[in-house]
């Protein structure tokens, strides 16, 4: 993907270069950036009136999430604990690609026997850590 964008800033900047830009209407004018272009026009008073009221959409809480966790797992020093923090990520990744309707779409009876195992390893890497600190 990053090879596409440098060749699509690459084509902007030779017409910018040609003076193909110069000229065009909102020219100077401030860029209206509203988030909900491609919302159906009946539901964008309601997503206002929830984005104003300081609610969120889930995929953005789990993108919240999703870092909070990747910055406590460069955190952890634990592998016990890193290991369970790659659950839960996996875990948060996995239902957040469901909610973009991605290309990966994993049932979540599935997501959770994943979840339950890796949390297993997790508690015996545990259990073998506290073991050997007592050598």
């Amino acid at each position: 993907m990053k090879l596409l964008d440098a060749l699509v800033e690459q084509r902007i900047a030779a017409a910018a270069a040609r003076g193909d830009l110069d000229g065009l209407p909102g020219a100077g004018a401030p860029q209206e950036l509203d988030d909900d272009l491609f919302v159906p026009e009946e539901v964008r008073v309601a997503n206002r009136i929830l984005k104003n009221a300081g609610f969120v959409p889930p995929a953005v809480e789990q993108l919240r999430a999703l870092r909070d966790l990747e910055e406590e797992l460069a955190k952890v020093g634990d592998k016990a604990a890193q290991c369970r923090l790659r659950a839960r990520l996996l875990a948060l990744d996995m239902a957040l690609e469901s909610l973009r309707g991605g290309p990966m779409v994993v049932p979540q009876e599935y997501r959770r026997r994943i979840a339950e195992r890796l949390s297993e390893r997790a508690a015996s890497a545990q259990g073998f850590a506290a073991g050997a600190a007592w050598v």
